[in-house]
């Protein structure tokens, strides 16, 4: 949980998680090594990635089912060979090794988007397994592909994706365990923030951008933001005497 400073009682702003979400989006093309590196040199602590698999099997960075809104290539990508995307792509669409060797030795935060199957999700957690980098890779999404993680591997950090005010079923989360819960901003609340930490769990929450909606959520206690505008959030966490909105009171 977010620690409070001694002297305030607010919670310190230094201590939340920058998370840039598929990089730098506004400078740089989403999920490419240059918007990771750029969301790195801007202050990030992880970034977030979205990754899929091809035709032949192989993980590769794109959060969306074809190359169409990113690529102007109207083709699905489970259609598609590793070889064929980079043919269509000028090689931009990296794939998951390729991204695990450039983040160095920051963390990734693995967003399976879609439905993901068994297999594939048990492909993108092999990769990560082969590449070393189980320990700086952590894995988001909604309950069942966080179920099938689970069961590639046992040891691995989880930041269960939640839509709803609900909480999650204690027999879901007995078996998926995760370490973080995680919440598109809007929902969240201090009520929100008190039950995830009362439970035990880190708070993630994603997608702010706007230096006023980073201070409330901070102010709540949040532990994560993932943002597009990192370093909106890096100069927020750069002045912890700034008053934090939400910090007393709902």
């Amino acid at each position: 949980m977010t620690e409070m400073t001694e002297a305030t009682g607010v919670p310190d702003v230094a201590g939340v998680t920058a998370v840039a979400h598929r990089g730098d989006p506004y400078r740089v093309r989403e999920n490419t090594l240059a918007s990771l590196r750029s969301a790195l040199a801007r202050g990030a602590d992880a970034v977030e990635i979205d990754v899929r698999l091809t035709r032949d099997g192989v993980p590769v960075l794109l959060h969306d089912e074809t190359l169409t809104r990113l690529w102007e290539r109207d083709r699905p990508l489970s259609a598609l060979t590793a070889a064929e995307v980079r043919e269509l792509t000028d090689g931009r669409v990296p794939t998951l090794a390729e991204a695990l060797a450039a983040a160095g030795g920051h963390r990734l935060m693995v967003d399976l988007p879609g439905a993901p199957g068994v297999r594939a999700v048990r492909r993108i957690v092999d990769v990560v397994r082969e590449c070393g980098a189980g320990d700086r890779v952590y894995y988001c999404a909604g309950a069942t592909a966080m179920l099938a993680v689970r069961a590639a591997d046992p040891a691995a950090e989880i930041a269960l994706t939640w839509t709803t005010l609900a909480p999650p079923r204690p027999t879901l989360l007995a078996a998926v365990r995760p370490r973080w819960l995680n919440y598109r901003w809007t929902l969240v609340d201090r009520a929100l923030s008190e039950r995830v930490h009362r439970d035990g769990y880190l708070l993630s929450v994603w997608t702010p951008d706007t230096r006023r909606a980073m201070r409330r959520l901070i102010g709540l206690g949040v532990d994560s933001i993932t943002t597009n505008r990192v370093d909106v959030l890096h100069a927020v966490r750069a002045a912890p005497g700034r008053a934090l909105e939400g910090a007393h009171g709902a």
